[in-house]
């Protein structure tokens, strides 16, 4: 049971961690779309870099690209809502029913994943060249978060026996 348990919690903390995130980009939005549009204009990558020819300014792309996240991370907190719930209810039930109660919380993780690695290291970090920038680079912060959404993902994918009787 410790283990379901803790598949529970960790999924439920990726969750607040989403949450949180998804709240605090809309309480802020302002600065928080002030990064979007610095890392899509590459305003402040390298001078004269051969990457320049990618970069956007026009506003319409900087709402839809920091929508997109937004959405993103929302969608990771409410999956990962739901898979937890989904766990907390069959965390007595056998193995086989457990394990097909976890499809929400690794649909959450895999959206997480999107978000902070695809999002933000492929897209932000390697195609806006975001690693350029001095100011503007959320690779350090992406990186913990996809780690973690990982180590996670990996956790709560292993599969899960019946419990013991008694």
């Amino acid at each position: 049971m410790t283990i379901r348990l803790a598949k529970i919690v960790m999924t439920l903390m990726l969750a607040a961690f989403a949450g949180i995130v998804t709240s605090d980009n809309l309480a802020d939005y302002g600065s928080n779309y002030l990064f979007v549009q610095h890392v899509l204009s590459m305003d402040t990558t390298f001078p004269h870099n051969a990457l320049l020819y990618r970069a956007t300014t026009n506003p319409l792309w900087w709402q839809l690209g920091y929508w997109l996240i937004i959405a993103g991370e929302g969608a990771t907190c409410l999956l990962l809502l739901a898979g937890a719930v989904a766990l907390w209810r069959r965390r007595h039930a056998s193995g086989i029913d457990f394990n097909h109660a976890k499809a929400c919380a690794i649909a959450g993780l895999v959206v997480g994943f999107l978000v902070w690695f695809f999002g933000f290291m492929v897209v932000g970090g390697e195609w806006f060249a975001m690693w350029q920038s001095k100011i503007w680079n959320g690779q350090e912060a992406a990186f913990r978060f996809y780690v973690a959404i990982a180590g996670v993902l990996i956790f709560v994918n292993q599969r899960d026996d019946d419990l013991p009787a008694g």
